[in-house]
């Protein structure tokens, strides 16, 4: 007989672990790892779903085919917001087309001009700042991340026209991504029809920009126009109408991930102060050499990319990452079956000691684990998030930017700083205050 993974205590008769799962999905899967070991097996309203942990499962999982572990059905609740047609809402050739042009909106020259932008957008930002203050930084680098993604995205005619409509709409968008969704998108819920609004709305607006863009005799160097010049490989192009939804997916992937991770990177500064000299210095040689924002932000900077990608360690945006079981998959003489879910967290593997020692300090000059398949604060195999460059780059910005003009410290306690999950996206307790004071010449 099979061996069978532990199941998680506390189930209950009709719902197995569902509200706590509705809760906090971060702290219930931890808790299910620190009690069940790599695999735990957990119930969400009558579906079998099993908790991988380690470098190992993740590999497993990561290089399983498509055909074996889908991707797409345990993300079905993403449809209503990218729309039919669009990533999970296509047939898999379909939807593997349209990650490559996704790609090749990111592909390294193109990067060199959006990091231009980007630059010039987190400048005018901090201009009047002046020499000291308090902030939201979560509300603040929300605001930012709109702006800068949106300039790459559509264009500067459509940034200088950006109003505060744009960035409810989206709200609204990600309000719906939540752990009532995984078991039903499409409840009668008033955060699934503010959803469905919003998309509507974000439709329209779209595809009036898709439509100007059309007349216009130029071309410009943003990802809508990879958008319109993009083809299939059957030389159709991609349709008008499936523009909108290509340009939600990419927010989405670069969206929550830069102003989340930007949100923390600042108040794990702020709570260890002692690593910001040493960022700023190497921040300073990069200018001092010649370089600008822009140049610096592509520059590889090991102090700042060692803390930004420890912060994505401990407070990874993406908490599940879902397979769902379409032919019988087998790890270590588990097997598991149609119907199965397998699900991997990037929360809770980070805090493996195994490959991260001592997982709960906070140590930028960590080393990166030997195993390839141990940090997957973007997932890993063919199917990482495609957008994590652009978060990276946007995130770099922003602290070559401010570091090198304000020093950050705290204004509420360290431990009232927490990770919190109104969404299935994890982001920083909010009011996510943080204090600024202008550096000494």
């Amino acid at each position: 007989m099979d061996p069978r993974p532990k199941i998680v205590s506390g189930a209950k008769p009709e719902s197995g672990h569902y509200e706590e799962f509705l809760g906090n999905p971060a702290q219930f899967m931890y808790r299910a790892w620190q009690e069940c070991g790599e695999l735990a097996e957990f119930d969400l309203g009558g579906s079998r779903n099993i908790l991988m942990v380690g470098a190992d499962a993740h590999e497993a999982v990561f290089r399983a085919p498509d055909d074996q572990l889908s991707a797409s059905a345990p993300y079905q609740y993403m449809v209503p917001v990218f729309g039919e047609g669009i990533q999970y809402g296509a047939p898999l050739e379909i939807e593997r087309q349209q990650v490559k042009f996704q790609a090749n909106a990111l592909r390294p020259e193109k990067m060199k001009g959006y990091a231009r932008v980007i630059a010039a957008e987190v400048e005018a930002f901090i201009a009047d700042w002046g020499d000291e203050g308090e902030l939201d930084i979560y509300e603040a680098f929300k605001e930012l991340v709109l702006r800068t993604s949106t300039h790459c995205l559509m264009g500067t005619a459509f940034r200088e026209r950006l109003t505060d409509e744009f960035g409810r709409l989206f709200a609204d968008l990600e309000h719906a991504i939540s752990p009532q969704a995984v078991v039903d998108a499409h409840s009668e819920s008033e955060v699934f029809q503010k959803r469905d609004e919003a998309r509507a709305r974000l439709q329209d607006m779209l595809s009036a920009v898709v439509a100007e863009r059309r007349r216009s005799t130029g071309e410009e160097p943003d990802m809508l126009q990879t958008f319109l010049d993009a083809r299939y490989s059957d030389g159709t192009p991609l349709p008008d109408d499936l523009i909108p939804g290509m340009i939600v997916w990419i927010m989405f992937a670069g969206f929550h991930t830069s102003s989340n991770t930007a949100s923390w990177t600042a108040v794990e500064l702020a709570r260890h102060p002692e690593f910001q000299p040493g960022i700023v210095t190497e921040i300073e040689e990069v200018y001092a050499a010649g370089g600008d924002l822009s140049f610096s932000a592509l520059r590889e900077l090991p102090r700042l990319d060692g803390f930004i990608h420890e912060t994505l360690r401990l407070h990874p945006p993406l908490v599940t990452l879902m397979r769902a079981v379409l032919k019988p998959f087998t790890y270590k003489g588990n097997t598991f079956g149609p119907g199965d879910t397998l699900v991997i967290s990037p929360y809770v593997s980070h805090r493996v000691p195994e490959h991260f020692p001592d997982p709960e300090r906070f140590d930028p000059g960590r080393p990166m684990p030997e195993h390839v398949f141990a940090s997957i604060p973007f997932g890993g195999g063919k199917r990482k998030c495609v957008g994590n460059a652009f978060a990276l780059l946007q995130v770099k910005s922003i602290f070559t930017a401010l570091l090198s003009r304000y020093e950050l410290a705290l204004v509420d306690p360290p431990e009232s700083y927490r990770d919190v999950m109104p969404s299935l996206i994890l982001r920083p307790s909010e009011p996510c205050l943080l204090r600024y004071q202008r550096r000494a010449a």
